[in-house]
């Protein structure tokens, strides 16, 4: 049986795509590892009418909703190779199983590296968050740490200081402010850390101090920092799929990647911040995409 769409992974933007898929009576499959880049967090926010929910039950309820689409099926099952053969692709699963579709969207998301500071893992998800939009409001007013060994350290400690003014930044060590920026912070009380980061310390995942390896120490219940991204899975490079400097793919305002019947959405096109609701649009996109160019094939167009 030939697929309508296969969409390669089942986090916000591949379940909505599914959603919207489903509703165009589209013959789908979804194959999700459950494996989300989310899987530390305790609670999901800025979600309208789920916030604060939690990201398993997120994912419950999305399967219930797709459910009562009966041309989507969600496979527990992990993509190995995508192949493009004679207008269509070629999915082949772990199991050995090959299916055939029209069209594919790519939404297995992004794979993070944390910075390599001990301690960092053990409170990253509970008082260490990556994203300030979705995690600021329930660390507002407490002493924060913002770390960043890359370009955006500037950009981020100036958005964190919208929750507290009492922020430390941290370069661990990198090169990553110039002059007038450190001034800039330093006009707003903002305190500069130049230091190697020795250890982050505290309990049951609750930040409260970090620890230099100039032997200084300083007080902190939580921060945000910024890891570094790869794609989950490389399947939209390995079709020839056009990248963006910061890893993610070219797409149009559709998810339409440089490959025709290739769609991006969600986490796999870097979307900054790499929030639930914005994932989920994007993978409502994608599918609209996806829709209009199947329904114009099926018309000759």
């Amino acid at each position: 049986m030939k697929l309508d769409c296969a969409i390669i992974g089942g986090g916000p933007a591949g379940l909505n795509a599914a959603l919207m898929l489903g509703r165009s009576r589209r013959l789908v499959i979804v194959f999700d590892t459950n494996k989300p880049r989310n899987a530390v967090a305790r609670e999901s926010h800025g979600f309208i009418t789920r916030d604060g929910i939690e990201p398993r039950e997120l994912r419950r309820l999305a399967h219930q909703d797709i459910a009562n689409y009966p041309t989507v099926t969600i496979k527990p099952d992990k993509v190995t190779e995508i192949k493009p053969m004679a207008g269509v692709f070629e999915v082949t699963t772990s199991n050995g199983v090959m299916y055939q579709a029209r069209t594919v969207i790519l939404a297995a998301g992004l794979k993070e590296s944390l910075p390599a500071i001990p301690g960092l893992p053990q409170f990253y998800g509970k008082s260490v968050f990556s994203c300030p939009y979705c995690d600021g409001w329930e660390l507002r007013d407490q002493p924060l740490m913002v770390l960043s060994e890359g370009s955006n350290l500037f950009h981020l400690a100036k958005i964190v200081y919208n929750w507290s003014k009492d922020v430390l930044v941290c370069t661990n060590g990198a090169n990553t402010l110039n002059t007038q920026q450190i001034a800039m912070l330093g006009q707003r009380g903002i305190q500069v850390a130049p230091y190697k980061i020795k250890a982050l310390q505290g309990e049951n995942g609750k930040l409260k101090r970090i620890l230099f390896e100039n032997d200084a120490e300083v007080k902190r219940s939580g921060g945000f920092i910024t890891p570094s991204w790869d794609q989950a899975a490389a399947f939209g490079e390995a079709l020839g799929c056009a990248m963006t400097p910061s890893g993610g793919f070219v797409t149009d305002d559709y998810g339409r990647t440089s490959v025709k019947g290739v769609y991006a959405a969600g986490d796999s096109s870097i979307i900054v911040p790499a929030q639930l609701i914005v994932a989920a649009g994007e993978g409502s996109k994608a599918a609209i995409g996806a829709n209009t160019d199947l329904t114009n094939a099926d018309f000759g167009g």
